[in-house]
């Protein structure tokens, strides 16, 4: 199976506290907790017969991407998360203090 990453439509679902997709009518998701200045990302979830494909790294790319446009700081709670900004360094920036 190939999943067409370019095309899925990613939305931040404040009410839920996630980020969400839906592949086949499956939810994958990164959840989170935000206050004025800090994003903490608590788990990423990815169906099991999606994984393996790059639905969790465009997840939290996008959670990222909005914890930069608001100027939070991020807590990696989530271990693949932590993994992510570890393996793209343009990132390491968001989990210092401000």
């Amino acid at each position: 199976m190939e999943i067409a990453l370019d095309k899925l439509e990613i939305v931040n679902n404040p009410a839920e506290n996630r980020f969400e997709v839906w592949v086949e009518g499956q939810l994958a998701k990164l959840d989170y907790m935000e206050d004025d200045t800090t994003l903490v990302i608590t788990h990423v979830g990815v169906p099991m017969e999606f994984r393996g494909h790059g639905l969790a790294a465009v997840i939290t790319k996008a959670g990222l991407e909005y914890a930069r446009a608001k100027s939070l700081r991020v807590i990696p709670m989530c271990s693949y998360v932590a993994a992510y900004i570890r393996r793209n360094p343009e990132y390491i920036e968001l989990t210092r203090p401000k």
